[in-house]
């Protein structure tokens, strides 16, 4: 059986938010961290892990990337609030 897809939102050091999706958050994290990650994160750290959700397969992860981002920031922050209580 594939790994579970999870969705996920980096606050970088600039106070931007960036989302993407992987199997495997922490090693992912690290790679954005290691500079090797997408471009956008690359010189925007300290990058924190704000938000993530599991979303089952890749086309599901995807279809949420897409809704993520087509939110507004105020309900990106709502949504990184909710999370953590």
């Amino acid at each position: 059986m594939d790994k579970s897809w999870k969705l996920y939102i980096l606050r970088c050091g600039d106070g931007t938010l960036y989302t993407g999706i992987t199997t495997d958050v922490e090693a992912r994290l690290e790679t954005h961290r290691a500079g090797k990650g997408a471009k956008y994160t690359r010189g925007r750290g300290p990058l924190e892990l704000v938000y993530s959700e599991e979303c089952g397969t890749h086309s599901e992860a995807l279809k949420r990337e897409l809704q993520i981002k087509a939110m507004t920031r105020d309900e990106k922050e709502r949504a990184i609030r909710s999370q953590h209580g």
